[in-house]
């Protein structure tokens, strides 16, 4: 069964590697194959992933899309969710999870687990920094 994707006026998507930016006005259309697909709400760029728990989602999210390079994005990933892990031991049950995502092959359910990690990292930041709330 076809996937229904609709795109608001100038939405950016990510399908199968390549960057679509949609025109001025609301667009549907169907995705009659299994490729990667990122919203654009989803889509975190380079310059934004600026905590540990945003390096990992970047790491997973190159995972997902870029196929050609996965291996050495999956390295990246496990460098990082071990420095994350060593750094702060309450998210350990997180990165496990997306760990075993991972290793399934799971990398969109990864990058939504990742964005619950993201949400921990911001918590625990404000807890110990609450200068830096804007997080």
């Amino acid at each position: 069964m076809p996937l229904k994707l609709s795109l608001k006026p100038d939405e950016r998507v990510i399908i199968g590697g390549a960057v679509i930016q949609n025109g001025k006005r609301h667009t549907e259309f169907y995705i009659e194959n299994n490729v990667p697909i990122l919203r654009e709400k989803d889509i975190l760029p380079e310059v934004d992933a600026d905590t540990p728990a945003r390096r990992i989602y970047f790491a997973l999210q190159l995972m997902y899309i870029d196929a050609d390079n996965r291996q050495s994005h999956i390295e990246s990933f496990f460098t990082l969710a071990h420095d994350l892990m060593e750094a702060a031991p309450s998210t350990r049950q997180l990165i496990l999870k997306i760990c075993e995502q991972v290793t399934v092959s799971c990398f969109y359910h990864a990058l939504k687990t990742a964005r619950t990690l993201i949400d921990y990292e911001k918590e625990l930041i404000t807890h110990v920094d609450p200068v830096r709330s804007d997080l």
